[in-house]
């Protein structure tokens, strides 16, 4: 515990209230976890990274110069073994190791964060859920572009009603290649299906989904896609179109690109009333042109344009992490173990999983089931 001064909603004089000081071991120190996450937790006075682990003894003496007294292990097992009074266990690992990592944590009886996506199949996904049930302790998904500055523009400006009822959506990523891992072991594991689970879908459909979901407020019921290999040289997809069906005749058409020779996020957001243009930080609302045909608006017609720093060219995100894992705190304070961001992220698999099946059976569109979602 570590003490505050508080100040009472009365304005009566301050006094002492013991904060929780969370206990946390992280396995993995790769680029999210070192450029990432652990930056993150350094800013926060409630948290103590006091154990780390990674396969790699390269980046494990880095992490323990960069966290001097951190107890390091060259095996998640070793430090599940070891250390008995974490509290949270942060995955920062590839993809193929979630599953096995947080099972393991959460029979232990620690509460668990995990890097998307959640895991490289439903069945995966599904074991995590379950063993979290099972357990009472939260499983938590990084679903972290939910927290860039801009992206809670937009969600403010879809729950305020100013848009109307939402119809549809686009969400476009582009890369110029897929993300690098650390000089020091294995920096094209992305494009290794074995170790990724897949290619830029896996990587960045997660966040494409998610926002789907919080934006028309729905979970989608059926898909199409398309995914494409450019680079022959691996095995996993470079490119991935794809259109969501909702509820309601709502969708949402996405594409994803490691070949687009920039790095942009373009998204849009239509409504009954108005309309959304996202281009990285630079913002437009419109609201209120008429149905007519006319290219002349109203005097009811109104566009807002604005510029939100959101520092999208960091692919640490550092600064959007704290909002994220305050979320967290918030569902182990509330004992909601297997909550709607963790469900969310278990939609996203199966989506990511039927995208895969759809492209390989022709683009035919696939009915989703979202079971453990809903």
């Amino acid at each position: 515990m570590q003490a505050a001064f508080v100040v009472d909603d009365f304005g009566r004089q301050p006094y002492i209230q013991l904060m929780k000081k969370w206990k946390v071991g992280v396995v993995g120190y790769g680029f999210i976890s070192g450029k990432g996450h652990i930056p993150a937790f350094a800013q926060r006075e409630d948290v103590d990274v006091v154990a780390i682990a990674d396969i790699c003894p390269e980046r494990l003496a880095l992490a323990q110069a960069a966290l001097p007294g951190v107890r390091a292990y060259a095996s998640y097992q070793e430090l599940l073994a070891q250390e008995a009074d974490l509290d949270i266990l942060d995955i920062a690992t590839p993809p193929c190791d979630h599953a096995e990592i947080a099972v393991a944590a959460l029979a232990r009886g620690l509460h668990v964060l995990c890097e998307k996506p959640l895991a490289t199949s439903t069945e995966e996904a599904r074991q995590m859920l379950t063993a979290a049930e099972k357990a009472k302790r939260v499983l938590f998904p990084c679903h972290n572009y939910k927290h860039a500055p801009v992206v809670k523009v937009i969600q403010d400006a879809i729950d305020s009603g100013r848009l109307g009822e939402i119809t549809s959506v686009t969400l476009q990523t582009f890369r110029n290649t897929h993300a690098k891992g650390v000089k020091e072991w294995r920096t094209d594991w992305r494009r290794d299906r074995r170790t990724s689970g897949g290619g830029i879908a896996m990587d960045h459909g997660s966040h494409t989904f998610y926002l789907t979901y919080a934006w028309l407020q729905a979970l989608p019921i059926s898909l199409t896609a398309k995914a494409v290999r450019l680079a022959p040289q691996w095995d996993t997809e470079d490119n991935l179109t794809v259109t969501l069906e909702f509820p309601g005749q709502k969708f949402a058409h996405a594409h994803l690109s490691w070949t687009a020779g920039m790095r942009k996020v373009i998204y849009t957001v239509q409504g009954t009333k108005g309309g959304i243009v996202v281009n990285d930080d630079e913002a437009e609302i419109s609201v209120g042109f008429p149905n007519t045909g006319s290219h002349s608006g109203t005097a009811d017609h109104t566009v807002e344009k604005f510029t939100i720093e959101s520092d999208w060219m960091d692919a640490s995100h550092t600064k959007w992490f704290n909002s994220m894992f305050d979320k967290f705190l918030k569902a182990i304070t509330t004992n909601d173990f297997v909550n709607a961001e963790i469900r969310e992220s278990y939609a996203c698999v199966e989506v990511i999983e039927k995208c895969y099946r759809s492209s390989e059976e022709g683009a035919r569109e696939l009915k989703l089931a979202c079971d453990f979602a809903r």
